[in-house]
């Protein structure tokens, strides 16, 4: 299992970017082998996947249809590291941002996450 830690929320307004960063515990060999997405919570709406990317060498990505074409995600193995760079945000972007493994029944414990709030 890994241990995400979420860093790099902010305010920012609409328009702006930001990029999201969660550093996760455990060796190198694990990181490197999980799919890792990143995922939001809204107030008041249900946890929802924003991104994933493959394992290993990361050379397949997903994106909601939300975010697709201004999010993008990537990884750094050695660092045990997944990114997420947030282009053109807009208010309803904002949320608690939250990173874990693809996979439930590999998945550690959620991170506190880290809150994006865009103003208009």
């Amino acid at each position: 299992q890994v241990q995400p830690v979420e860093s790099g929320g902010g305010l920012v307004q609409a328009g702006g970017s930001l990029k999201l960063s969660c550093t996760t515990s455990g060796s190198i060999a694990i990181f490197s082998n999980y799919a890792m997405a990143w995922y939001r919570q809204a107030p008041g709406k249900q946890r929802e996947t924003v991104a994933s990317i493959s394992m290993r060498d990361g050379s397949a990505t997903n994106y909601s249809d939300s975010v697709k074409g201004r999010f993008t995600i990537s990884r750094d193995n050695a660092a045990k590291t997944v990114y997420l760079q947030m282009n053109s945000l807009t208010p309803e972007d904002t949320a608690i941002y939250y990173c874990n493994v693809v996979r439930p029944s590999l998945r550690g414990p959620w991170g506190q996450g880290t809150q994006v709030t865009v103003s208009s």
